[in-house]
């Protein structure tokens, strides 16, 4: 299952290394090869991030009151008066 990921990687990581020694390549050729390499994890980690964020927005809304302040309600239900 992770043959192809694992074998692609390889090969990006060897055209870097090709492209940072060849005698008309250059290390910012290997670098943005790299850079390229990365791109899936950088933008799983967006979407990780993204989410995260939107449960902790969920979750602080479900806290809210249910008119819709942010603050405690209190006691729904006003106590008895006693009369002295």
């Amino acid at each position: 299952m992770y043959l192809v990921p694992i074998a692609w990687m390889y090969v990006v990581l060897m055209v870097a290394i090709v492209e940072a020694t060849a005698p008309n390549g250059t290390w910012l050729g290997a670098l943005v090869i790299m850079y390229v390499l990365g791109t899936p994890a950088r933008r799983r980690a967006r979407q990780a991030a993204e989410a995260a964020e939107a449960q902790a927005a969920i979750a602080a809304s479900a806290g809210a009151a249910p008119d819709g302040r942010d603050v405690a309600a209190g006691d729904a239900v006003a106590t008895e008066r006693k009369e002295p």
